[in-house]
This record gives structure tokens, sequence and C-alpha cells, in this order.
């Protein structure tokens, strides 16, 4: 889910529209003898969204329960590694992440793999993959609750993006907006294939362990869209008494995921244009608060942040995208709700607002700051949290790529 992720678990990255619509892509599956319909409301989803309360999967094939303890509902989420975590990732993914590890069985992974679809420095990756895992657990990931590993440490991403890349056709892909956007960006030539199979990684990373939510931005929703699509696909061709008749359990092989999109946060602006998303890519440093900059550097962007020449603040005015988006920063972060921001702020100028959201910056930031300086001062405690990650997540993933070698007809190994 900017070049985050899943995520922006994918905090990961891409830019999406709903161009991938549900019926149109599923309804021939849907439609033939033996397959298995599964739920698919989605408010506000136009059949593939991600921007709103979700309903979870539950048509999926499961193990009869024998046990009377309630099964938390998984949910899975990534960011890449590249560039400095920002106030967008923070507010639109890393924060719901922490609230949503109490409820639900949750995994957290660095997916470095995507971070090297586009040109990348290799003498950074390494760094930056501990960095971003430091920022995570600095944020409060507890890893009592979740499970935090880098992606390419559990190899079975790659072994089901391959299997998965055989059921996927082309069409769907050169359909996706974020391909056709940054390809136009790079230039034919210099695009490799991994930017147009990127899709392919993600639902892989997802369907790996049975999700039933993903918490995305805005514009992951035609990526999570196909992840769904492609999941139905694979049910179809291999799942089933096909699957059976290979000494299989039979039934669905991949949960289809619902989106799980928080009602505020999920896409916070640019500083300097209040259109344009908060990125990473961005060219000017000044159009982000990075999670780590010093208090001097943030009380330097918000003074200098696009406003507009209207009185008083307020929310949703089509007019003012700028003021939106610095009101919504600051109820996110200081944890009031709309009506009482929109009270207290009402009949504010612009240097009083300003100042009251740098503050708030600033106070909210500094704890995660000095924990992350922590954490990265003791590799020892950080490459333990992410070994434990990853071989807790093997066992999950390893699970499901057994049985999808099993349905594909692979001989056992």
């Amino acid at each position: 889910m900017g070049r985050a992720v899943l995520s922006q678990f994918l905090t990961l990255s891409p830019r999406l529209s709903s161009s991938l619509f549900y019926g149109r892509l599923g309804s021939k599956y849907l439609k033939r003898p033996g397959f298995i319909r599964h739920n698919r409301t989605i408010n506000g989803y136009n059949g593939a969204g991600f921007r709103c309360c979700c309903s979870v999967s539950l048509s999926q094939p499961a193990v009869p329960e024998t046990s009377s303890i309630p099964v938390r509902k998984r949910i899975v989420s990534g960011v890449q590694p590249t560039g400095a975590i920002h106030l967008g990732n923070y507010l639109g993914a890393i924060k719901t992440w922490i609230e949503l590890q109490n409820s639900y069985d949750t995994l957290f992974f660095i997916v470095d793999l995507h971070a090297i679809t586009l040109p990348y420095d290799t003498q950074q990756l390494s760094k930056a993959t501990r960095n971003t895992a430091a920022i995570y657990l600095a944020c409060g990931v507890d890893t009592s609750k979740a499970s935090v590993f880098v992606q390419s440490h559990v190899r079975a991403h790659v072994e089901l993006m391959w299997l998965l890349s055989s059921a996927t056709p082309i069409g769907w892909l050169n359909r996706m907006i974020q391909f056709k956007e940054k390809s136009r960006k790079a230039g034919d030539e210099n695009v490799g294939v991994a930017l147009l199979t990127y899709p392919v990684l993600m639902a892989s990373d997802i369907l790996l362990y049975q999700s039933d939510l993903v918490p995305v931005g805005e514009d992951q929703k035609q990526h999570l869209e196909l992840t769904r699509e492609l999941a139905e696909r694979v049910n179809y061709l291999y799942g089933g008494r096909k699957w059976k008749k290979l000494g299989g359990r039979g039934g669905a092989i991949f949960k289809v995921p619902e989106p799980l999109i928080p009602p505020a946060g999920a896409r916070v602006m640019s500083l300097t244009d209040g259109l344009s998303k908060m990125s990473k890519s961005a060219p000017s440093d000044q159009s982000r608060i990075n999670l780590l900059d010093p208090k001097d550097v943030i009380a330097n962007k918000i003074k200098r942040c696009k406003t507009d020449s209207f009185s008083g603040m307020e929310f949703d005015s089509p007019e003012r995208p700028e003021c939106n988006n610095l009101l919504s920063i600051y109820q996110l972060i200081s944890g009031k709700t709309k009506e009482e921001v929109a009270q207290e702020c009402q009949d504010m100028n612009w240097g009083t607002f300003k100042t009251l959201l740098t503050d708030a910056l600033v106070d909210h930031l500094h704890p995660i700051q000095v924990r992350h300086e922590e954490i990265i001062s003791d590799p020892a405690y950080l490459d333990g949290v992410l070994g434990e990650g990853a071989t807790k997540a093997a066992a999950i993933a390893d699970a499901t790529l057994s049985n999808v070698y099993q349905a594909m007809g692979f001989l056992y190994r």
C-alpha cells in the first residue's frame, strides 16, 4: 500500500481505483456448477473496496472445531521499507494496526520483496528493513499479540506467487492502475516485470495466511479486489471435489479476504497539496511529517504548510482541502472526536491553529522517537523479534502452500 504496503500493511503501496469490478470478473466463476459462492457484502466498496467497516468472510472451508475457545479472525498487513515512515503511514495504517491487535490474530510484515519493483539502493535495503520494523515496534505493535517478520524470511511468499501467477489472466494485471501510472513515469523500457506482477505477490502475502480481513488504504482497493478474484478463481479451478480426488480436504483452498478500512485517517494528504496523498515518493520532504522528524523540523513544516485565505476552520469544505486535512490530522493525533475539534477550532486563525497542531504532533511523536532509538540500539532484541515472527508465520504459510501444491497436482515432497 507513496509505495507503502499492505498496507499501509502492505502500508504496501500502489494507486488504485475500482476499475476491477467484482461482478465483472467473478460472475463467470460463480455461475458454474459446484462453485461455492462467498459472502461479498462490503460497505462502500464497489464490489472491491476498502474504506469503511467491512464484514468478515465466514464462508471459508474449515476443519470442524473441537474446542469451545472462540477463534479470532486473522488480519495481515505490511509496509515497504522504502523512504521514511511518515504521518500518513502512521495514521492510515500503523495506529489502526495497534488497535486491531487487541481483538484479532495479527501478522505484520515488512514487505522487502515489494521494495525492489522499482530501482532501489542495495546498500540501504537491509538497514531500511530493520528501521521500519523498529518503528512499528516503537509505535506499539505488541509481539505477544502480533507476529512481526520480514517478508523475504518466509520463502512461501515467493513460491505461492509463482503458483498463483499460473492462474492469473494477464488482462487482470494490465488493468492495474498502479502499473499504468508507474510504468508511464519510468518509461516502458525501464520497467521490470515485477512491477506488473506486484499484485500477484500481494495476493500471495494475503492468501498464504488464510486472512479474514486486510486493513488497506483507499489506494489499494483494486489490488485487494484482484486478490479476492484470484482466490475464487483458484478455488474454482483446483478446489472442491477436484482437490478431494487428489487426497486433499476438499472445499475452498483459500479464504476470500474482506477489506477493512478505518473510518478516518486512511488517506492523509500532503502538506503542500491538500488534494494529493502524503507520500514517501514525493520529491519534497516538506510535503510530509516523518515520524522521526525532530521538534524544530515538525514546527517548520507546519509553519510553511499550504493553507488558504478563508477565516475560521472547518471540516469537509470542497473549497478547503488543506483545512480539512490539517483538522483531520489534529483530530487523529489528539484522540478527540470530529465534533470536538470542529467546536474547538472553528474560530481560530491559521497562526493559532498551526501552533496547536505543532504542539500536538510533537507531544504525540516524542515517545515513539525515544522508543525507536532504544530498539534500534539493541540489534539482538530486534533480530530475535523478527526471527520469532518469521517462525510463527512460516508454520501457517507452509500449511497453506502444501495444500496448494497438492490441489494443483504436484508430486508430494
